[in-house]
């Protein structure tokens, strides 16, 4: 558990600085994300190596993450009208999270999403925090732990469709790793893809 506290620390204090309405950064969203997800991707890949093996790269398994991308995004898509209809203040707070999109370019955006964000996600999330944790205790306390801390990270934006987002993606994302751990490649396809989706292609 030692070797887990201090990246979790340090993923709680790097969400703080990037979603806290109280803080001005020197750098916009988007590269305080990219920065972020770096440092997550080398912890992982220093403190515990191993979750590499989790990766079977295949065509099935891109495409696999292509369909849960898709079927995520048409989640989100009825659960965006269902929230707008139950929820005057759904709406609105969407619209905040696209706002963050207003400090640059949105193929900028796309690029970082699909090829540094997305991936370094859920290696640290999936690959490295639920992997360990469901080999120190059981792959049911790793994915809820997990699923847990994923959601709660977000809580410094004080956007409830923020949080809420982030509790269905890691729902989604870390029960098929609770349900197919050899699948990692398909969850980093299908975690990429659907930032781009969401954030840039497709939004919701």
């Amino acid at each position: 558990m030692k070797r887990l506290i201090f990246p979790l620390l340090t993923a709680a204090l790097l969400w703080f600085l990037m979603f806290n309405p109280w803080l001005t950064l020197p750098l916009d969203f988007w590269t305080m994300m990219t920065l972020s997800g770096c440092i997550l991707l080398m912890m992982a890949l220093l403190i515990d190596p191993r979750w590499f093996a989790d990766i079977e790269i295949s065509w099935k398994g891109f495409f696999t993450g292509i369909a849960l991308a898709l079927v995520l995004w048409g989640i989100f898509w009825v659960g965006d009208k269902v929230a707008t209809w139950m929820f005057p203040f759904a709406r609105p707070q969407v619209d905040t999270i696209y706002s963050m999109k207003e400090s640059q370019s949105e193929w900028v955006i796309g690029l970082l999403l699909l090829f540094i964000i997305g991936p370094a996600e859920e290696i640290f999330w999936r690959g490295f925090i639920q992997r360990s944790l469901s080999k120190r205790f059981t792959a049911n306390v790793g994915f809820v732990a997990t699923l847990l801390v994923y959601g709660l990270v977000h809580l410094w934006k004080f956007n409830f469709m923020l949080i809420m987002a982030a509790f269905v993606c890691g729902l989604v994302w870390g029960l098929a790793y609770r349900l197919w751990p050899k699948q990692l490649f398909a969850l980093i396809v299908s975690h990429a893809i659907w930032d781009a989706l969401v954030f840039v292609v497709w939004p919701i």
